[in-house]
């Protein structure tokens, strides 16, 4: 080896530089698109301190939801369009073929506060003539532990 070659060493370093500006912009992408990937049926829950569902339950199924808004319509969160309301016969058909399928599916209600009692159970009895044995409810828990202590 001639003594040029003996001062000149191979860099084993690598250039973080440009990962970072990478992880950085796909960092404000996700930040910008989750807020717009948030979907479904404006419902003012009422607030109820119930326990949670257990993670086993979630995890094997994904829950059919039957929102009701503050109007009485009725939507999914099956179909093509989970946006649109839904009149009594669809949503038979789509939540009996669902359980036909999956008859562990767990059934959750999503009801707006301002829902009149009745149109709440007439969405249940919907559920119940499709076949869903069990149905849970959607609340928000905040506030509830505060009237308990009162």
């Amino acid at each position: 080896m001639t003594p040029a070659r003996r001062g000149r060493r191979l860099m084993a370093e690598i250039n973080v530089v440009p990962y970072i500006d990478v992880m950085l912009v796909l960092l404000i992408i996700f930040m910008v698109t989750a807020p717009l990937l948030t979907q479904g049926i404006k419902v003012d829950l009422p607030k109820a301190g119930a326990e949670p569902l257990p993670a086993d339950v979630l995890r094997d199924h994904d829950p059919l939801i039957l929102s009701v808004d503050a109007q009485g319509g009725l939507y999914l969160n099956i179909g093509d369009n989970q946006e649109s309301a839904l009149d009594a016969e669809t949503v038979v058909q789509r939540v009996s073929a669902v359980i036909r399928r999956e008859p562990k599916t767990p059934v959750l209600v999503k009801a707006d506060r301002a829902v009149p009692y009745g149109e709440v159970v007439a969405g249940m009895v919907l559920l119940q003539e499709s076949g869903a044995e069990k149905v849970g409810f959607i609340t928000d828990p905040a506030e509830t532990r505060d009237r308990r202590k009162r």
